[in-house]
């Protein structure tokens, strides 16, 4: 007889609210039933209101972990409609703060990790190395989240004398992960926790589309800075690592190794950075459609934009990374023990602020919306245009 074993809305293991319902028999797993939805806020709804500026910083707190890489590729799309050249100081600049942010987002998931595992050592150990990137931050831009330094044609500060305490930092940085590498790939307690568990076929991957280091675990060597470079990802050089093994293992692993290139992308950057501006002349937005393309720390992060003739967006879509990463779980999932959901699930390093974008719920009736039925919804709002 099978039960029902809810993880959710409000659960210790989870960072933000969501339901995840576990069909287990004993307990072994035999389906699971995500439930989205509890965090929307109606961002993308409250940037039809706002002017191009100000949308950068409400994209910003879309998620607070992953809170450069949106206004990112938000100004990026802004950008492309307006064919605004970004200097090359501003570029490189952009490119230290999204691997900055890659770092300390990989060690706060690790430290999660860690704690989901019972090893909350692990979890020390790793926000100890996460704190030299959020001191470096909290000189650079002012803040350790919410950085504002991304603006339409450029970035908002430059870096002068932080640039050599933050290569400082990364020397030391680089021992750091370097044990905590060795720890996950000799330590046999974790090794037992994450080896062979939440299995995600490299076939599996390719059908359910996902993206970031979920992907790269089971063997898709996918990344946006590879496959359409953006700001100076063109200028530098690095390893995307790739695993075959497509278990929570794999995954761990390709997290702290990315850490390491990201470690070496910024040196190369801070060594090849070239003086000049920081910021382009902003010519006025014209009516048009679209793109910022960004690799998050969870994967590919994409902007759609909309603008209109009122110095507003007309629409914006955000499809985040997690949104693609999510579904997948119903394939990691079934065949393992309940034990092991908790760290299953959190081997997507899945944000839910970042994925509740849309729904529509009918109480009444019980319905909620469907693709087709959003889509038309879409196109019946907006004339016409493609959403």
């Amino acid at each position: 007889m099978s039960s029902v074993i809810p993880i959710g809305p409000y659960h210790p293991a989870l960072k933000e609210g969501e339901l995840f319902k576990l069909i287990a028999e004993g307990e072994k797993i035999v389906d699971v039933k995500v439930r989205v939805g509890y965090n929307h806020r109606g961002i993308e709804k409250l940037a039809e209101k706002l002017t191009y500026d100000q949308t950068v910083l409400l994209v910003e707190r879309i998620c607070g972990i992953c809170s450069n890489i949106h206004p990112l590729c938000f100004v990026q799309a802004v950008e492309d409609i307006a064919n605004i050249e970004v200097p090359d100081r501003a570029r490189f600049i952009r490119v230290i703060i999204a691997e900055m942010e890659r770092i300390h987002s990989h060690l706060l998931w690790f430290g999660v990790m860690g704690h989901l595992l019972g090893f909350d050592t692990l979890l020390m150990w790793a926000w100890k190395a996460r704190e030299l990137i959020l001191d470096r931050f909290e000189e650079i831009t002012g803040n350790r989240q919410h950085y504002a330094m991304n603006v339409i044609g450029g970035v908002r500060r430059d870096l002068t004398h932080e640039a050599s305490k933050l290569g400082k930092s990364l020397k030391e940085l680089k021992k750091l992960v370097s044990s905590l590498v060795d720890i996950i790939t000799r330590d046999s307690m974790t090794l037992a926790r994450l080896k062979g568990i939440g299995v995600l076929t490299k076939q599996d991957a390719r059908d359910f589309c996902v993206v970031g280091p979920t992907a790269r675990a089971s063997g898709l060597s996918i990344d946006v800075r590879k496959n359409h470079p953006y700001a100076a990802y063109k200028n530098v050089s690095f390893n995307i690592p790739t695993f075959t093994e497509g278990d929570v293992w794999a995954k761990t692993y390709v997290r702290l190794l990315e850490v390491l290139e990201s470690i070496s992308i910024i040196e190369q950057a801070l060594g090849s950075m070239p003086s000049g501006p920081i910021k382009a002349d902003r010519p006025e937005i014209p009516v048009g459609e679209g793109i910022g393309l960004g690799e998050a720390p969870r994967g590919e992060d994409i902007h759609y934009l909309i603008t209109s003739e009122y110095g507003k967006p007309w629409r914006l879509k955000v499809r985040s990374p997690t949104v693609v990463n999510i579904p997948s779980l119903t394939k990691m999932l079934p065949g393992y023990t309940l034990a092991d959901a908790i760290i299953i699930i959190g081997s997507i390093d899945p944000c839910f602020s970042c994925t509740d974008r849309i729904t529509v719920i009918n109480k009444k009736n019980e319905v909620i919306a469907d693709y087709k039925k959003l889509l038309q919804l879409c196109r019946k709002k907006y004339g016409g245009k493609r959403v």
